[in-house]
């Protein structure tokens, strides 16, 4: 076969080749493999396994060249006109070190400005504090060893502040708490590359992370990476196909001149942030998106997310990729090295941040004292964007309530009296914790009219404190006259509010967080006239610098769900349909004539019967609704109900009632009955999921249920075992329990000793099951679909079970099988007591498979469980290969005389085994 010129122009090289080129033989081999030239393969043969020259390796690359043809021989030889020898040595003739350390201190220069401490996750400097002491805040991070897939059907809201639950660091197995440090000191300074995923849910701190990362990275130095940050929240404008490295060149135009260098021959250097997985709209196919390496090549921008991720473009480069829970599915687990979960603000972070975040010390004790009483505000506070969002609404007072602002500051200040001589220490926290009756006692039965205790009355509160103290403005002295003028203000921005909530509201509907200019002009909101606060503090505008257009997204993603509730219950009270705004076209009328006609219609009918009518709808949404998005919003909608929030907003809901209270008189609190009425039928209706059905409790707690505090001080007693359970067992909702023990983080053990608890009770306590050390539901009629349920919560990501009593719960053989399938994949539990069970020698079996692979359990006790000789040697065979069980207990079973007289020489054979057994 004819050579071809190129091919026939190596050979005729080959000996100048091998002279000149050998001692650049690595730099080259990247050139060649990043062009698509040689594959992955070619190199692991070139190198010879490390054991062959230079010259000898070069000369099996120019053998690989000409085998290849034509086509590779020519890109070599084009590599070789277009790059000189001198400049293939990291690049040091093209760029003189001096230049290039200019270019890097430039480029850190413009990142550090870019991410500074400027979001609301950052210490608020006060007018008496230096710039230079302005600094992030601590968050707190858990580094897991393996991939953790969280929960598909719960909203965010639902598992904060299980990290912080008591007892959680001795008994989570999957993770360990960190801090910034060791996560900078893993992506900045050691040699390690490859994925790390951080994930968080929204208003954790991930963005804030990023920030700070790249600030003490461009302080330091002595720092040999070079950091690339681009969100995907840009990444969504990119329609047409980019190269990696135009892309890179239109985002850093100050590093277009060693980009090419720094692509080619530093990539171990790079750091690239892709910042909000979650938000990418575009797949990501990691199975048929096909292989690149070159940088230079132009594809979509999912293809090349995934080749990044993949390693093929920058391989040996360190790439962080945030996401929120519900997102990191989209990357494969083997292709991350390590992960990371923000958790956001450990109590003591809570009340460092209140302390630099309020006006004066005095405002911050008051906050957090007032914060720490209440556990469903104290639970969100982990989140800390909802620190932001109570210190707008308190750090004033809650004045956003009531005019009297003198008695409102005393108010705020009384706190129980313990805790304010405490505030220097801890002791008013772990007081409160040891009391898990503190806030059903001080709630929902005894409220004062000037606490607002449910969430819905803090967003009310700091809505109020934006329109009112931010958007309008607030001359120091005038306080109490804006705030007898706030009605006044919030009716005048209610178009406005109006607009931003059916924005928000349509976004939620089609679980959208990011929209552009077109999306406000279709709600008459331009962001020209739209008041710097609310964009600062509402709506937040984004400049992409890919493409430079804007883009805005509400500041949290819990206002957007309050926004949208509160454009909902507006839109219901004046008898308009909140979904008919959604509608591009409706029936054969034009969609002014239908909405006229629509208003008069409603008219008509009674306006009672038509709020019930929207409420049961949103209701039911969220019943629809199984993945849990819609939660908060019915939350917001439930407590939006109750007459005392709406006070709080009077001036938006027109046609309501503004009474003149004084500050000692309690504001009405029960919502329309229809409210509760609804709830209630939902609570207990069987199609829905615990989720939800958890859910339905935090609607009530909204909707200020009076018969709430009640129906939890008798779950409380049960907690306490001083009720027996069996007389009052049908009158229960074991729902509301879950709701209860959601919001006792101090609480470790679950004792449900003989409560008649069910399967189906069982099943309705599952988002809470996973959390406690120490799960007793012994001498309960649990059965198999029983065991179902605890091998789910046995298989849950943030299991903390470490000791399992299921005595006298009618699992049998059939109960036992399911229970170990979900104890095969859990590595916390290493105490199961089983006894009375009827279990056999078929559950025996199971227990016996189960031994040969766990290496957690310690204790098992199997009293009185028909075990036979034939089940007990079973159980002997899996003890040959399982050494980490200590204690094994078979007292009370169908044993032979010569079979307990085995088991006890057995047990003596093994220093670190106790078998206790019988005749």
């Amino acid at each position: 076969m004819a050579l071809g010129p190129c091919s026939e122009e190596i050979q005729k090289r080959r000996v100048e080749l091998v002279e000149n080129w050998s001692t650049h033989l690595d730099p080259l081999l990247e050139l060649l493999f990043n062009v698509g030239t040689v594959t992955e393969e070619d190199l692991s043969f070139i190198r010879g396994g490390g054991g062959t020259g230079e010259r000898d390796c070069l000369r099996t690359l120019l053998d690989v060249l000409e085998g290849r043809g034509e086509e590779a021989c020519r890109a070599f030889l084009y590599v070789l006109s277009n790059v000189p020898p001198s400049s293939v040595i990291g690049g040091a003739a093209l760029f003189p070190q001096n230049a290039l350390k200019e270019h890097l201190q430039k480029h850190k220069d413009i990142l550090a400005k870019q991410n500074g401490p400027a979001s609301y996750l950052s210490i608020a400097r006060r007018a008496s504090r230096p710039a230079e002491v302005d600094s992030f805040t601590d968050i707190s991070f858990t580094r897991h060893v393996g991939y953790l897939v969280p929960l598909q059907y719960q909203h965010e809201a639902a598992v904060v502040g299980d990290p912080f639950r008591a007892g959680r660091g001795e008994a989570r197995r999957q993770g360990e708490t960190c801090a910034f440090r060791n996560v900078y000191e893993s992506l900045i300074c050691a040699s390690k590359n490859g994925v790390t995923l951080l994930s968080g849910v929204a208003g954790s701190g991930k963005t804030t992370v990023v920030r700070q990362l790249v600030q003490e990275w461009a302080a330091d130095a002595d720092s040999k990476k070079i950091v690339l940050s681009m969100s995907f929240r840009e990444l969504n404008l990119i329609t047409e196909p980019q190269s990696l490295q135009g892309l890179t060149s239109d985002h850093y135009s100050n590093l277009k001149p060693i980009l090419p260098d720094l692509m080619t021959s530093n990539q171990s250097q790079i750091l690239l942030i892709l910042d909000g997985l979650d938000e990418f709209c575009f797949p990501l196919d990691f199975d048929r998106t096909p292989k690149c390496s070159d940088t230079e090549r132009e594809l979509s921008v999912g293809a090349l997310v995934v080749n990044l991720i993949k390693g093929n473009l920058l391989p040996g480069s360190t790439i962080l990729l945030t996401s929120r829970p519900h997102a990191v599915t989209k990357v494969p687990h083997l292709l991350v090295r390590q992960f990371y979960s923000v958790l956001g603000f450990s109590p003591a972070q809570q009340r460092q941040y209140f302390e630099q975040n309020c006006s004066s010390s005095q405002a911050a004790v008051a906050v957090w004292n007032f914060v720490s009483s209440h556990r469903p505000l104290q639970l969100m506070c982990h989140i800390p964007a909802f620190c932001w969002i109570v210190s707008t609404a308190l750090h004033n007072g809650t004045s956003c309530l009531f005019y009297d602002t003198a008695l409102i500051g005393a108010t705020l200040q009384e706190s129980r009296s313990g805790c304010a001589e405490a505030a220097s220490g801890d002791k008013c926290y772990d007081q409160s914790l040891s009391e898990p009756n503190t806030w059903v006692a001080n709630g929902l039965a005894a409220q004062s009219c000037s606490r607002p205790i449910t969430v819905t009355e803090i967003y009310c509160c700091f809505l109020k404190s934006i329109v009112v103290f931010h958007v309008g403005g607030c001359v120091e002295g005038m306080h109490l006259n804006r705030l007898q003028d706030a009605p006044h203000v919030l009716k005048e921005n209610r178009a406005k509010l109006r607009s931003l909530g059916a924005l928000a509201f349509r976004g939620l509907v089609e679980r959208r967080f990011l929209f552009d200019l077109s999306d406000l002009d279709s709600f008459s909101l331009e962001s020209c006239k739209l008041s710097r606060a609310f964009m600062v503090e509402i709506l937040k505008e984004d400049k992409a610098s890919l493409t430079y257009e804007k883009s805005f997204h509400f500041i949290h993603t819990s206002v957007q769900e309050f926004l949208a509730a509160l454009y909902y219950v507006l839109e219901s009270f004046s008898g308009s349909d909140p979904f008919s705004g959604l509608k591009s076209k409706v029936g054969l009328l034009p969609p002014a004539v239908h909405k006229h006609l629509l208003t008069f219609v409603n008219k008509l009918r009674q306006p009672q019967h038509l709020l019930r009518r929207r409420v049961k709808k949103a209701l039911h949404c969220g019943e629809s609704h199984q993945s849990g998005h819609m939660d908060l919003f019915c939350r917001f909608v439930s407590g939006l109900l109750v007459p005392k929030t709406r006070f709080i907003l009077d001036g938006l809901f027109s046609g309501e009632p503004r009474p003149r209270l004084p500050s000692c008189v309690p504001l009405p609190s029960t919502p329309f009955p229809f409210v509760l009425q609804l709830l209630r039928s939902q609570l207990h209706s069987s199609s829905l999921s615990p989720e939800r059905q958890l859910n339905v409790c935090h609607c009530l707690y909204e909707a200020q249920d009076p018969e709430l505090p009640l129906r939890l001080q008798r779950w409380l007693k049960v907690l306490s075992q001083q009720s027996s359970g069996q007389c009052d067992s049908l009158n229960r909702d074991w729902s509301e329990l879950a709701f209860l023990l959601q919001l006792s983080p101090d609480l470790q053990q679950l004792n449900l000793d003989a409560q008649g608890l069910d399967a189906e009770g069982l099943r309705r306590l599952l988002p809470v099951l996973p959390l406690f050390s120490t799960l007793n539901v012994a001498q309960n009629p649990l059965g198999p679909e029983g065991a179902e349920v605890l091998s789910a919560a046995l298989r849950s990501p943030d299991c903390q079970i470490e000791r399992l009593w299921v005595v006298s719960t009618g699992l049998g053989c059939e109960g036992l099988k399911i229970l170990t399938k979900g104890l095969k994949d859990n590595h916390t539990v290493f105490d199961l007591r089983m006894a009375i069970n009827r279990i056999g020698d078929v559950g025996a079996a199971s227990l016996a498979e189960l031994l040969r692979t766990n290496r957690t359990l310690r204790d098992i006790r199997l009293r009185d469980n028909l075990v036979t000789d034939r089940g007990a040697e079973l159980l002997m065979d899996a003890l040959m290969e399982n050494t980490t069980l200590q204690y094994l207990w078979l007292f009370d079973n169908k044993l032979s005389k010569e079979c307990v007289q085995w088991l006890k020489e057995f047990s003596k054979s093994r220093s670190n085994l106790d078998i206790k057994v019988c005749y």
